[in-house]
């Protein structure tokens, strides 16, 4: 973990409030970092249902595969996270550590297996000793309080530079919900699920197939479209929580996706996302700079996508916005080689207000003294339009810099 705090890291934390039906523990496990929380146990009232989107890797992790196995139930009682070692690739060693953990957890819960959830985040390859989680458990669940949202936050980073905590409220019919959320995540960051680790928890009433369509829909525009060096991880995982506490005061049980009364928690639950999804971006390891890639005028929604990812993925793109030069050169390289439908003597490219090129050449009122200036802020906006059809996409990156290098040429050791 970095000493330095990302430079785009938040001035001030929200104060999140407790979540009533959530209980949250931590504790020093030794899994791999000295002197600092690394386990994470997230206790839930029985009733909770759950949501999970992971990653797309061919090559998941344990703890991914154990999640799957149990969402089918969309049930959840505890949730056990562990930052330092990620259990993948780790074969039948990775397996038979998840099966124990997932034993003890049900255990110290009193509950059934498949209302175990887990995840595990940092060294790929190496096994996880399952004895290091296993003897806090007990202790954790009964030590378990209902505050403690930022402490959750700050014992699943790894090479992340500061937590990262979102929390809203909003009204379900008449009543007032809370949802909060944490995530983890500064590198191996690429759509597909593109977060690493991230954690939501309401108490509202939400049935399990409902919170799966919102999570599952929510995850588009927000984690899977943020990018950080384009590297798919083994273990993303996104789990949404809803421990049901709200119907207590009159909140109604939402049994159906269509039902109008969720319109106002949906759009706060993609505000958390994308909230969450951005603090990932911005503590992009080294990153000194926030990239928002807009790309307008493609033939479809997913070409433009597609292009937007191209562009935020380029590491000459990237660097030279490190460089804090405004080389809409490698701009045009990246749209060209996108693969995707492209009209080179329509393509306009601006930085933030300043058009840089129109009709597939320099403006000519381009500034380069204007430019500059521009590129000299923390938060670059770049938009392409591509001048062939409707389709738009906005992605989101960081720049690339030399401590990119740094921490991930010595990550292991």
């Amino acid at each position: 973990m970095s000493s330095a705090v990302s430079p785009l890291a938040p001035k001030k934390y929200p104060s999140m409030p407790e979540i009533d039906g959530v209980r949250i523990a931590t504790a020093e496990a030794g899994v791999k970092y000295k002197g600092r929380t690394d386990l994470l146990a997230m206790v839930f009232d029985e009733g909770t249902t759950a949501a999970g989107v992971f990653t797309r890797s061919k090559c998941p992790s344990a703890p991914v595969d154990f999640c799957r196995s149990n969402l089918p139930e969309g049930k959840a009682r505890i949730l056990v996270v562990n930052s330092g070692n990620a259990n993948a690739f780790t074969g039948k060693k990775g397996r038979v550590t998840t099966a124990t953990v997932g034993a003890a957890a049900a255990k110290a819960v009193e509950a059934p297996e498949s209302s175990v959830f887990m995840a595990s985040t940092g060294v790929i390859g190496e096994p996880l000793p399952a004895d290091r989680i296993c003897e806090h458990l007990a202790g954790l669940v009964q030590k378990a309080r209902p505050e403690g949202w930022l402490d959750a936050a700050r014992a699943i980073m790894t090479t992340d530079t500061y937590p990262k905590v979102v929390t809203a409220t909003v009204k379900l019919g008449d009543t007032d919900v809370t949802i909060n959320g944490i995530a983890k995540g500064a590198g191996m960051i690429a759509p597909d699920m593109a977060t690493m680790l991230s954690f939501v928890a309401t108490d509202a009433p939400i049935a399990a197939p409902v919170l799966q369509e919102l999570l599952s829909k929510g995850t588009g525009k927000t984690f899977n479209a943020v990018t950080v060096d384009s590297d798919t991880s083994t273990s993303d995982t996104l789990m949404l929580f809803a421990t049901g506490a709200a119907e207590k005061r009159g909140a109604p049980r939402i049994t159906d996706a269509k039902d109008p009364r969720l319109a106002g928690f949906r759009r706060a639950l993609n505000r958390i996302l994308k909230g969450l999804a951005l603090q990932v971006v911005r503590d992009g390891e080294g990153a000194r700079k926030e990239i928002e890639i807009t790309v307008t005028g493609a033939k479809s929604a997913r070409s433009a996508k597609k292009i937007a990812l191209s562009i935020a993925n380029s590491p000459l793109v990237k660097t030279a916005v490190a460089g804090e030069d405004a080389n809409w050169g490698r701009i045009v390289m990246a749209v060209g080689k996108a693969g995707e439908p492209a009209e080179r003597d329509l393509l306009a490219i601006w930085f933030g207000k300043i058009r840089v090129a129109h009709q597939g050449e320099r403006d000519p009122d381009y500034s380069e003294d204007a430019t500059s200036t521009y590129m000299k802020r923390d938060e670059i906006a770049i938009r392409v339009d591509i001048g062939i059809g409707r389709g738009k996409a906005t992605v989101w990156t960081c720049d690339l810099t030399k401590e990119y290098v740094a921490i991930n040429g010595d990550y292991r050791s």
